[in-house]
């Protein structure tokens, strides 16, 4: 199929962009890296009248820190992230997961910020911003405001973004000597999307987890944190008799949606896998680094 009929504009600041969301409004689409948008426009699926490419907007781009948290601008591609040393260093998370989002010539395109606000809960950022208690950055004609990334997906492809706003970036705290992070998912094939998903997020004292964050994707309507099973870890050593009651009580505290080939039994026993595999993978090496 071919997209319906529409205008383009290139803004060159960040007023003008305001001005075309405020004159436009439902009307209007942004396109970033276009591996959404141009999907959705050519099946249909969207149709707006005015195309607004915000790719020459240069303070959207970027890595870097600002205080104890490393921020990446919205235009960043995930290739940008994948291979950049400050990502590795201070938030190995993204460098884990950034290999497992579709195939190469879609991480050349593709931009954190669009995944961000596409908030779709099958990709791999919104699940690593959940798990990492990231901020997303918002800004509007009235200024700019942050928001932790749990309260930003709100439901399926829905996020907090108010119509004037847009995703100008992301911050994530940055990685120390008692954090741990790992990112793993099950796809039928490496490229498609996840059946299921989980970034941890851990800090321990030796082997003694003080924090287990766990964020799944492919599960539900959005990244899912599993609040009652993370409570459960706290304080524990992940040793093999700790991870069978996490994974039983997650097995209780999921409720995954089935979608077109996956039942929720197949998705629960998936993320259960991943679960078990990751947080031994956890205890192994803190006992390691302990030993």
């Amino acid at each position: 199929m071919k997209s319906a009929a529409f205008d383009y504009v290139k803004p060159a600041a960040m007023a003008e962009l305001f001005e075309l969301l405020q004159s436009h409004g439902d009307d209007a689409r942004i396109l970033a890296g276009g591996q959404t948008l141009l999907a959705t426009l050519n099946m249909r699926l969207s149709e707006p009248k005015l195309v607004i490419d915000i790719t020459g907007l240069q303070e959207l781009r970027g890595i870097h820190q600002v205080g104890g948290r490393l921020y990446i601008g919205a235009l960043t591609t995930h290739t940008e992230i994948e291979n950049s040393a400050l990502v590795s260093q201070h938030a190995p998370m993204l460098a884990m997961a950034a290999p497992h989002i579709a195939h190469r010539a879609i991480r050349n395109s593709g931009t954190w910020g669009g995944s961000i606000a596409y908030g779709d809960p099958a990709a791999e950022w919104p699940c690593c911003l959940c798990a990492l208690d990231g901020h997303v950055h918002l800004q509007s004609p009235n200024g700019s405001r942050k928001i932790s990334a749990t309260a930003f997906f709100i439901d399926l492809y829905t996020t907090a973004l108010a119509p004037d706003e847009v995703v100008v970036g992301a911050d994530v705290p940055m990685a120390g000597q008692a954090d741990w992070f790992a990112f793993d998912e099950l796809a039928r094939r490496h490229g498609d999307y996840a059946v299921a998903g989980l970034a941890v997020a851990a800090s321990f004292t030796g082997t003694v987890a003080q924090r287990v964050n766990l964020a799944f994707l492919g599960i539900g309507a959005i990244p899912w944190r599993a609040r009652r099973t993370e409570a459960l870890l706290a304080g524990k050593t992940l040793d093999s008799a700790t991870v069978e009651i996490a994974v039983a009580s997650l097995k209780a505290e999921l409720d995954p949606l089935p979608d077109l080939t996956h039942s929720p039994e197949t998705k629960r026993h998936l993320a259960t896998v991943l679960a078990r595999r990751l947080l031994s993978a956890a205890h192994a090496s803190r006992s390691a680094i302990a030993a």
